[in-house]
């Protein structure tokens, strides 16, 4: 790629703004911040945090909430809950008796109702939509059912934007007048984002810039996310002498790195490169490894031919992307998927006992809460070398050794290192020529990827603000004039 040298002197157009703004809109979490020239302040988004949910929730009266609360009211109202889906009807058909009736009309015998294929979740009180901004790069998910209503996911995402604006506007410091509005902002976005078509890039890009379009920020500019969090890294530590440096942003959609050759005022963008690879697939991987088998994956189940008793393994693979996309899990409340179920739970055997456990989470759509728990054991697993997974709901109970967890994800963690592989090859270098990496993002706390990054660069790997890095260096972008106004 080109590389672009860039200075720590404020840009002199008469455009710039005296405030530099910056917003990471997560996978996960988003965070703001602003930089005045000297000093980098993180923007409270939730009541004690500096991060927030990036989590949209709509109600059957189209009634949003977001942040953490739009989480707690998905909870509340889905905890317990037994799914009932009917099918969607369409219309009315009306049948003839074939005679014409004292209007000249034809007579009519029967109403019936047309239905569609689409199933309806009457008990359902509300969507939650949560890494969204996975689905930005691909063009068949553009638009996403709530209830009856189709909504482009930029309707989803601007909610969140909105808030993050108000809370802005809310803590400006002292001598920052709030009028005129806030308009403008850098935004941050991964090297690459997920999706299988060429221009994903692009289109996500546009749909971002669409999003903040409709919260008012209309002067935007761009920054790739792991330069952001290496720019405020070299903003921290004013004193750091000539460094290569290979920035790690592990985060909970995409991984992203790049590598910056730092002079005292100046730095120079060597190369770049990410890959879908974050704490969202780790997840999933969890979910498959641990869970699955205790539904009934690779259990077989017997079954009456025309002419003989027919035993094979369980259609579990029929369960498993339903399952593992939460949001769209109560889809398995269908008679297709459930009566298997209730076929293979009458035999009574010992594996009975894990498809009632599936049929059971079906029924009481208990997905979400499974992932969040999951998060939770991952967390844990950072801190202390076992932990234990505990779904009541469920009759779930294990405990994980972080060894046990560190084998599953070991197919993860090498792409993890090809990724360094193809970014270093990309700027020219090998690993001894890099002389610090800043590792940040939340994936980035894993103890598996502290170990490589330590053992591929000893004494060189320094932990830079997980959360909230990228958005103090969205913002010291923006009052620099390093970020690109165009597409980046």
């Amino acid at each position: 790629m080109n590389t672009k040298q860039q200075s720590f002197q404020r840009a002199g157009d008469e455009n710039s703004s005296r405030l530099g703004i910056g917003i990471d809109y997560g996978t996960s979490n988003s965070a703001a911040a602003l930089f005045d020239g000297v000093k980098v302040t993180v923007i409270t988004l939730e009541e004690a945090a500096k991060i927030m949910p990036s989590a949209t929730y709509i109600n059957r009266e189209y009634q949003i909430v977001t942040g953490q609360a739009a989480i707690e009211e998905y909870v509340r109202s889905n905890t317990g809950r037994t799914v009932e889906l009917s099918a969607e009807i369409l219309g009315e058909g009306r049948t003839s008796t074939g005679q014409i009736g004292d209007h000249g009309l034809p007579e009519e015998a029967s109403t019936s109702l047309i239905y569609g294929q689409s199933l309806v979740d009457g008990g359902q009180q509300g969507r939650l939509f949560r890494g969204v901004k996975r689905l930005l790069g691909n063009n068949e998910s553009q638009r996403l059912m709530v209830f009856d209503k189709p909504f482009r996911l930029v309707a989803l995402i601007t909610p969140l934007l909105l808030r993050i604006r108000r809370a802005i506007e809310a803590q400006l410091p002292p001598g920052v007048s709030p009028t005129p509005i806030i308009d403008h902002a850098c935004i941050g976005h991964p090297v690459n984002f997920e999706g299988s078509q060429s221009d994903r890039n692009r289109a996500a890009l546009s749909a971002l810039s669409e999003s903040y379009g409709y919260a008012q920020f209309t002067r935007q500019s761009f920054y790739p996310e792991p330069n952001a969090a290496a720019l405020s890294y070299l903003h921290a530590n004013p004193q750091l002498r000539t460094k290569t440096l290979l920035a790690v942003d592990f985060g909970g959609g995409t991984l992203d790195l790049c590598v910056i050759k730092h002079t005292q005022e100046d730095f120079e963008v060597i190369a770049t490169h990410g890959i879908g690879l974050g704490g969202d697939h780790i997840d999933q991987l969890l979910f498959r490894e641990l869970i699955f088998p205790l539904l009934g994956k690779g259990e077989r189940w017997r079954r009456a031919g025309e002419d003989r008793e027919i035993e094979t393994l369980f259609p579990f693979e029929d369960y498993e992307d339903l399952l593992l996309n939460w949001a769209v899990s109560y889809m398995l409340n269908q008679n297709k998927y459930t009566t298997p179920l209730h076929q293979r739970i009458q035999e009574g055997d010992e594996a009975s006992v894990k498809f009632q456990r599936l049929y059971d989470l079906i029924k009481n759509n208990h997905s979400y809460l499974v992932f969040q728990l999951l998060k939770e054991l991952k967390a844990d697993l950072s801190r202390k070398e076992s932990a234990s997974l505990d779904i009541p709901e469920l009759d779930i109970e294990l405990t994980l050794t972080r060894a046990q967890f560190e084998s599953m994800i070991s197919g993860l963690m090498v792409k993890f290192e090809h990724a360094i592989d193809d970014t270093l090859s990309r700027a020219g270098i090998d690993d001894s020529e890099i002389e610090l990496v800043i590792r940040t993002g939340g994936s980035s706390l894993i103890p598996a990827v502290k170990r490589i990054l330590e053992e591929r660069f000893p004494g060189k790997v320094v932990e830079h603000d997980p959360f909230t890095s990228v958005a103090a260096g969205l913002a010291i972008a923006e009052y620099l004039g390093a970020s690109n106004t165009g597409e980046a």
